[in-house]
């Protein structure tokens, strides 16, 4: 048996030490006997100390021990608070901007090039009614009729270039854009060299005139028409990106204030003071944007909705419209041109008369249609003398297309085109249809311009607002919890 003080347990000789400890007088003695030596000699050394732990370990269960205390969940709290708070406005400022972006690319960008693809189009079709007409005239082709023509031919060549310019990354687009390019400077080839012959009194300058315009009706303003379809495909691609719900946003909303009245009842619970003022305060801040992001959102879709029923569709169907009865006149002068020589499918009737029907069964439906969508007395107004005009060229039309069934065709083209004794022709009903329809065509792109622009302001200011906002209800959660922290110091 071996006696050994207390102070023989702090040099780490406990391993080998077996006994019990007893009082002797004032001083405790802790009685040991050390353990039998193994056989061989030397007793066996002693465990070495437990390894450290990192400073990551030590750091972790630092802050373990930290977040068990109230201090430390406060601090939890308020930063998942404030973090909360920045994520709302975040997603809000990186959605409404898309929206903003989108609902600006349709008042300037995917509207306006969806116009002009129109443009482009009604000028193709005008300028091939102008040159029937100018060939009807022959000799004493009127200047205004020529200058008609010429002035379509180059608001077509600068819209085309325009478009060029602002394609972007559309294959389809450039495509048409590339053919009508190509195709124009020989359509108007063919018409000079018609106008040349007849006014030589040739009659090969029909011939001229009717493949022109077969290259305008197979190739030009079906390009130009796919043009038109790629263009408005694209704006309304931009209507739905502006109008979709952000969600993303109202998601966070609910998230960041749903965890602000948690945290005010926690408080509430456990000092039953009532309000908090900095939970209050970040609470206030996210509610004024959310009210503000659903009340902006919902004006701006509103509107927009409105520019695309009542702004978008009507110039849809107007532009359509005008097209027919563009395409309608430019058949009534080729029927007098051909004189019977194109024949329709049947190989009875005469092709231009029958396609003169049909452009004017397509322009009563649009007429009709137009009339339906109007929305108030200055856009049904310039429709209704479009219909009225309508009924009367097609009275015109019958009685010119009698005298020439009957052989009379010196008697018959005046009935068309006019002259100084002609004054009612059916030329003069296709003026007045014509620019009834552009008068409507301008009404519906100012009511359209307007509703859209009014949707693009209801945005205005909601991706600042949101952003300042988010940084004050952030800055009021943590110093709202940083309160409550004080009063552990």
């Amino acid at each position: 048996m071996t006696v050994t003080t207390a102070i023989l347990l702090r040099c780490g000789y406990l391993p080998d030490v077996v006994g019990g400890i007893r009082t002797e007088g004032e001083v405790t003695v802790v009685v040991t006997s050390r353990a039998p030596a193994p056989e061989g000699g030397l007793a066996a050394p002693p465990a070495p100390p437990p390894g450290r732990r990192s400073a990551w370990a030590e750091g972790v269960e630092q802050l373990r021990r930290a977040a068990t205390t109230e201090p430390g969940k406060l601090r939890i709290i308020g930063a998942g608070l404030a973090a909360l708070v920045v994520l709302f406005g975040l997603v809000t400022v990186w959605e409404i901007s898309g929206r903003v972006a989108a609902a600006d690319d349709v008042v300037g960008r995917s509207q306006p090039l969806s116009a002009d693809a129109a443009s482009i189009y009604r000028s193709l079709a005008d300028a091939d009614t102008a040159s029937s007409s100018g060939f009807l005239a022959g000799a004493h082709e009127p200047r205004e009729v020529r200058q008609r023509y010429e002035k379509d031919i180059a608001n077509a060549s600068r819209l085309l270039v325009s478009a060029a310019a602002n394609a972007g990354a559309s294959e389809g687009s450039r495509k048409e854009i590339a053919l009508l390019g190509e195709q124009l400077p020989r359509y108007t080839g063919l018409i000079e060299q018609a106008r040349a012959n007849n006014r030589q009194g040739l009659p090969l300058g029909g011939a001229y005139l009717r493949y022109a315009n077969e290259q305008m009706s197979t190739v030009l303003l079906p390009a130009a028409q796919r043009l038109y379809e790629a263009e408005t495909g694209r704006l309304y691609t931009d209507y739905d990106d502006a109008r979709s719900w952000p969600l993303g946003s109202l998601a966070a909303a609910a998230l960041a204030l749903g965890a602000l009245a948690w945290a005010q009842r926690r408080n509430y619970l456990r000092t039953n003071r009532v309000f908090n003022h900095g939970l209050v305060a970040a609470s206030t801040a996210s509610l004024v944007a959310l009210l503000w992001l659903a009340a902006g959102h919902t004006v701006a879709r509103a509107e927009l909705s409105e520019a695309r029923a009542d702004g978008q569709e009507s110039l849809k169907v107007l532009n359509d419209a005008r097209i027919a009865s563009l395409q309608a006149r430019a058949n009534e002068n080729l029927t007098l041109i051909s004189r019977g020589a194109v024949l329709a499918e049947d190989k009875k009737s005469d092709k231009y008369d029958v396609d003169f029907t049909a452009n004017m069964k397509a322009l009563d439906a649009g007429l009709a249609t137009a009339l339906k969508l109007a929305d108030d007395n200055s856009g049904r107004a310039p429709v209704v003398r479009a219909v009225d005009g309508v009924k009367q060229w097609k009275q015109r039309h019958t009685a010119a297309r009698e005298t020439d069934l009957k052989g009379d065709y010196e008697g018959a083209w005046p009935l068309v085109i006019g002259d100084k004794d002609h004054k009612d022709s059916s030329g003069a009903s296709f003026d007045t249809v014509d620019a009834s329809l552009e008068q409507a065509v301008a009404h519906e792109q100012k009511e359209f311009t307007r509703a859209a622009q009014d949707g693009l302001g209801a945005l205005g200011g909601l991706v600042t607002g949101a952003a300042a906002l988010a940084v004050v209800g952030a800055a009021a959660a943590l110093l709202g919890i940083g309160r409550r922290l004080s009063e552990y110091r």
